[in-house]
């Protein structure tokens, strides 16, 4: 084969490889199949509140969903995430420890542990002609105490009108929520070391005022004693020489058992 044949080979063969699919490593399948893997959702640090209970009374039926819609949709989505109470009702189901009813107190830590809920909202909606009210309440969930409340009587309102002003009034306790809840405990032993020390120094000005009066009668009985004592020898046939001696020296020893106890 001449030159020009083998060149002619060679081009050949080059354009054949060129020509042959790329050999790329092929990634891994995705979990859910999809053939991509999909990046997990970053962490919602928002805080959640649940709302727990809602009651009605001498309102209509819907006003439960009505409320919480009405919550919903002027609720801070960015800094919390309300847990509706259905879906409250549903993680509660799996516990065998929190029962219907828990709305305060030491119960309520079980609702923190299987709902997340940092805080939960009861509410208590009362109607009656045109009169309606509310009660909304923000109970920890930590200590199981009254965060905030808020409540309100109108005795000439329309239905849509009080439903605005409940759901006005949870959105302002939520939104003064402070970032960072006050440690109680701290508080409550403040508190405690407060009233002791108060207590302490009352005791300790009740000791020092009755060692003063224990002295001063221990002084004065003394003195009234050496009194009655003069006037005897100078007088034995005095009728309040010894009366005096006597009186004296029991205000002395008065004045001897308050110094003791």
């Amino acid at each position: 084969m001449n030159r020009a044949g083998i060149v002619s080979v060679m081009l050949l063969a080059g354009s054949v490889a060129s020509a042959a699919p790329e050999s790329r490593p092929v990634p891994p399948p995705a979990p859910d199949g999809a053939g991509t893997r999909t990046r997990p959702a970053p962490a919602d640090n928002r805080r959640v509140i649940g709302i727990l209970d809602v009651r009605v009374e001498g309102l209509p039926d819907d006003v439960k969903e009505r409320f919480q819609r009405d919550l919903e949709d002027q609720f801070d989505t960015k800094h919390y995430w309300l847990s509706p109470r259905a879906r409250m009702k549903q993680l509660l189901q799996r516990s065998m420890k929190w029962t219907e009813g828990c709305v305060v107190g030491g119960c309520l830590a079980e609702v923190r542990t299987q709902t997340g809920a940092e805080l939960v909202l009861l509410a208590a909606l009362t109607g009656s002609g045109t009169s309606f009210g509310y009660v909304v309440t923000l109970v920890r969930t930590d200590t199981g105490r009254v965060l905030q409340q808020d409540s309100e009587r109108c005795d000439v309102c329309t239905v849509s009108e009080a439903m605005a002003k409940a759901t006005l009034a949870t959105v302002s306790l939520l939104n003064n929520v402070p970032d960072k809840l006050p440690d109680e405990a701290a508080e409550q032993g403040a508190a405690v070391d407060t009233a002791v020390g108060r207590v302490e120094r009352e005791l300790a000005e009740h000791d020092r005022h009755t060692t003063r009066v224990g002295i001063v009668l221990t002084a004065v009985g003394l003195a009234v004693a050496v009194m009655g004592g003069v006037l005897y020898q100078l007088d034995t046939k005095s009728s309040y020489a010894v009366p005096t001696a006597v009186g004296g020296g029991a205000l002395a020893a008065g004045g001897l058992v308050v110094l003791t106890f």
